[in-house]
């Protein structure tokens, strides 16, 4: 019997791939896509595992292609999601995790509006400036409009079916994993 899709989305810094690294510890047979991006490469991040990184001309043939469920730009860098093992991964039965931005998920709800839409939420902005200041990974300006961005991300809060604050991984993970496996 084929499984239910779930999109989790939420602002940047507010820890979507920290509370899916938790999720894949507790509940292993979730399977998590793992997006195509064309942003280089965070120390420890490993090609095909946090996400496979491209070149600006290959992720725009894979648009051409209809490879991808969904694509957004970002922080001046592409993302997207392959479609084919979404859609394998569903056929198989296996309870499947998309991990995306906010116009990642709106594109995913069109064509796929049985999915299952969780919004990753902060405790509160200044816990969320403080997640994304601290990662010291971006420049001043790429950390303003990041929060430029979280305030548009957050106003869409209501679009989705579930909201989950996380104020700590291990309840936030297992939220997520409760609603995934639901």
């Amino acid at each position: 019997m084929p499984a239910r899709l779930t999109v989790l989305s939420g602002p940047s810094g507010v820890g979507k791939g920290t509370v899916v690294a938790r999720l894949r510890e507790l509940v292993p047979q979730i399977w998590v896509s793992v997006s195509a991006t064309t942003r280089a490469p965070r120390p420890g991040e490993r090609d095909g595992v946090e996400y496979r990184f491209v070149d600006h001309p290959t992720f725009e043939q894979m648009i051409a292609d209809d490879e991808l469920l969904e694509h957004a730009q970002f922080a001046g860098n592409r993302y997207g999601t392959p479609r084919e093992p979404v859609h394998e991964h569903l056929a198989a039965g296996k309870p499947t995790l998309l991990e995306i931005e906010l116009d990642g998920a709106r594109q995913v709800r069109t064509t796929m509006p049985d999915a299952r839409f969780v919004f990753l939420e902060p405790p509160s902005v200044p816990e969320l400036v403080q997640r994304l200041s601290g990662r010291a990974t971006e420049s001043d300006d790429q950390v303003r409009r990041r929060l430029e961005r979280a305030e548009i991300e957050m106003a869409a809060a209501d679009e989705f079916d579930h909201r989950v604050v996380n104020s700590d991984i291990d309840d936030a993970a297992a939220q997520v994993a409760a609603l995934v496996l639901s």
